[in-house]
Formats: structure tokens, sequence, C-alpha cells
């Protein structure tokens, strides 16, 4: 007769033949902590289903290996393979379905939490408006003529920067001079002794000396161009 269910037999009975390959003793009190199980119970249990022949045991030193009875397991025939095979497709079609419907609701959810609440909304709108008053606000003093840079101010930064870009262009002479002269004869390709040596032109960096010339007299360009 088979023990209850509930009973140290039969919950060690119910495990070792749902695991259904061989285990010793502390495979069995490891997986049925979760009951309460002491070892020296589920050893006790395990020797009693022995005995009583509801499962089967080999002996290997001093170690018991125990087995569930195969055959105590009820083998399907070929019709009853073939149900189960269906069943099985079937439920692997309703799994995949499930999947994607998850998926779906879970791309909704991150869409969700990537608009923003009411709050957030009228708080960007109340930024929003703040920055275009200010702007307005400096429109409008563009607009009524005020003077922000004075003359005098406006006179020795633009004599500043004549000197800078007269600099730059005497420096960039001086130093395609000395690079003529060092690579006339040099038999290396002069991009690949360029990098060798970490050197970078304007345009390497997005500047231009021409450029940069042209806002001394920007006017005086225009009128050029004319």
């Amino acid at each position: 007769m088979p023990p209850k269910s509930d009973s140290v037999e039969g919950i060690v009975l119910g495990f070792v033949n749902e695991q259904n390959r061989p285990l010793n003793s502390q495979n069995v009190a490891d997986a049925l902590q979760k009951y309460n199980l002491k070892k020296t119970a589920v050893q006790k249990a395990l020797d009693t289903l022995a005995d009583n022949g509801q499962i089967s045991y080999k002996e290997y030193g001093k170690q018991k290996i125990y087995l569930a009875r195969q055959d105590h397991f009820k083998i399907p025939n070929n019709q009853e393979l073939d149900q189960m095979k269906k069943d099985n497709s079937k439920l692997q079609d309703e799994l995949g379905a499930q999947k994607k419907t998850i998926s779906e609701v879970e791309a909704e959810i991150r869409v969700l939490h990537s608009n923003l609440t009411l709050e957030e909304i009228r708080d960007k709108e109340a930024k929003l408006i703040g920055e275009v008053e200010e702007m307005e606000e400096k429109l409008s003093t563009l607009r009524s003529g005020v003077v922000l840079v004075k003359a005098e101010d406006k006179k020795v930064i633009e004599e500043t920067y004549a000197e800078k870009i007269n600099q730059w262009r005497k420096r960039k002479r001086i130093f395609k001079e000395l690079w003529d002269a060092i690579t006339e004869n040099s038999p290396k390709d002069l991009k690949e002794f360029k990098e060798e040596l970490g050197l970078e032109y304007d345009e390497d960096v997005g500047v231009s000396l021409q450029s940069c010339s042209e806002l001394i007299n920007p006017g005086k360009r225009r009128k050029t161009a004319r």
C-alpha cells in the first residue's frame, strides 16, 4: 500500500519518482528542505520505501543510491505517444502565442513609461514659456538700438583678433617652409610621416585660416563678392 502523500514517506516517494534518476540521501534531503525534513527522517523514509519495494537501491561501498521503480511507471503505447506529441505541439503553439502577447504588452508599457505625465508636460510648458519670454526680451533690447558693445571695446577686440590671425598666418608659413625643407628628399610617405610625428593640419581639427580671416572685414568681403 503506498504511503499517504503528505507523510514523510509519501513526500520522499513522490520526489524520487518525479526525478526518476539516481539519488543519494543527501540529494533528497537538500531538495526537500522546504518541507522542514531532517536528513535522518529522509534516510529512514528511503530505507523504508526500499524495504517495501516501492523504490530500488544499489550500494556502492557505504553509500546507497536510490532509484525509482521503472515497473511502477505506466509506459504509453504508440497511440498515446502520438497523442502526447500532438498535445505538446499544441501547447508549444499556445506558449508561443502567449509569449508574443506578453512582448506586445511589455512594448506598450515601455511606450507608456516613455511618455510624459500631465504634470511633466505642464512643467516643460512653463519652462519653454519662460525661455521664450527671456529671448523675446533680449530681442526687444536689440531692436531698440541699445549698444551692447562700446565702440572702443569693439575696436580693441577687432585689433586683437587681427593680430592673432596675422600670427597664425605667419606661423603657418614658417611651418610650411620648414616642412618642405625636411621632406624634400625624404623617402617616407608624407601622410604616414605626419601621423608618426603627431602633426595636425588646420583641416584635421576643422578650422580654416581663410574663413577666420574673412571675419575681420565682413562688409568688405560682401562688397567684393558683388
